[in-house]
């Protein structure tokens, strides 16, 4: 019998593995344009998540969110901040891109450390601060051997930072408040899909040629593959919501990691994309930095149990 920390961490393993892996998915669709994909994983999500909830009978706590201003404001601005990430992995795994953007989901926790210094006024440790040096000479070293900034990892570690910056004002739990950024999203989805359809609107951005557009129907194939765009975005959620009620932060963000590592075996083993010697290079100073984290958020955790521990009454243990 698997403890309950043990069942968090394989809840997280699996998310990190579908997270990781999707970009196979999003290759197979590589020739839908990456706005049309993007409306077609908001509406079959939305719908996928309509369905978990309501089979939970958790569809009510959705309408609630959504009748509280304050609430509804800040699942809005989620929804914005978790659109351009969606729209900057699917484009760049379309246009052979994919090795930046692993690198940009490993940046990502160095990343919302200096966020929350910067807007919530957290105060970190030493050890986390050099890690974030660390992650920002990687980017550098990045930016000197390409010629060009790494702006895909940028893009991707910034957007689900301030994502996950709203996210954590929100009251509401993972599930519920991603069905409401999805709902949000979904009457412009399908506005979107509407006009690619009928009109045959478009919006080409990278690869452009060969780009086919109001995909959806043409055939079985097609149109199942487009559905699965809705568990393939749900699932992982679920499964997230699942591992952080059973398992300790500390030991989900080390787990997590595993996305970003998949991503970029992908990327060069299956797509073939190029890893430099600069790519190396990088990913060595951003491992550095996950380790000094991983390591820092460990002796914090366990600091912060045993300070709980102390201040409760012997008398209310149970020993």
């Amino acid at each position: 019998m698997l403890t309950k920390s043990a069942q968090g961490i394989l809840a997280m393993a699996g998310a990190s593995f579908i997270w990781g892996s999707a970009a196979i998915y999003f290759k197979a669709v590589g020739d839908v344009q990456p706005l049309e994909m993007l409306a077609h994983r908001t509406v079959w999500s939305a719908m996928f998540m309509a369905l978990i909830l309501g089979v939970q009978g958790r569809l009510g706590a959705v309408r609630a969110l959504l009748s509280d201003r304050n609430e509804r404001l800040r699942a809005l601005g989620a929804a914005g901040f978790l659109t351009i990430n969606f729209l900057v992995f699917i484009w760049a795994v379309q246009v052979g891109r994919a090795v930046e953007s692993g690198l940009g989901y490993y940046i990502f926790p160095l990343f919302a450390v200096a966020l929350g210094a910067l807007v919530q006024g957290e105060r970190h440790s030493t050890t986390k601060w050099v890690a974030v040096a660390l992650a920002v000479l990687a980017v550098g070293v990045l930016t000197w051997g390409l010629g060009v900034a790494p702006w895909v990892s940028l893009l991707l570690a910034a957007s689900f930072s301030v994502y996950g910056l709203i996210k954590s004002r929100m009251r509401a739990g993972a599930v519920v408040s991603v069905a409401a950024e999805v709902w949000l999203l979904t009457p412009i989805a399908l506005v979107f899909l509407a006009g690619a359809h009928l009109a045959g609107w478009s919006v080409s951005f990278g690869p452009g040629a060969g780009m086919r557009v109001g995909v959806f129907g043409t055939t079985l194939v097609d149109s199942l593959l487009l559905i699965v765009a809705g568990p393939l975005t749900a699932m992982p959620i679920l499964l997230f919501s699942y591992a952080t009620q059973r398992s300790s932060y500390a030991a989900l963000g080390v787990v997590q990691y595993i996305n970003p590592t998949l991503q970029v075996l992908v990327a060069t083993l299956l797509f073939g994309e190029v890893f430099t010697g600069w790519h190396a290079a990088a990913l060595a100073l951003i491992w550095l930095a996950l380790a000094l984290y991983s390591a820092e958020s460990f002796r914090q955790g366990r600091a912060a149990r045993r300070a709980v521990s102390k201040a409760v009454p012997q008398g209310l243990t149970g020993t």
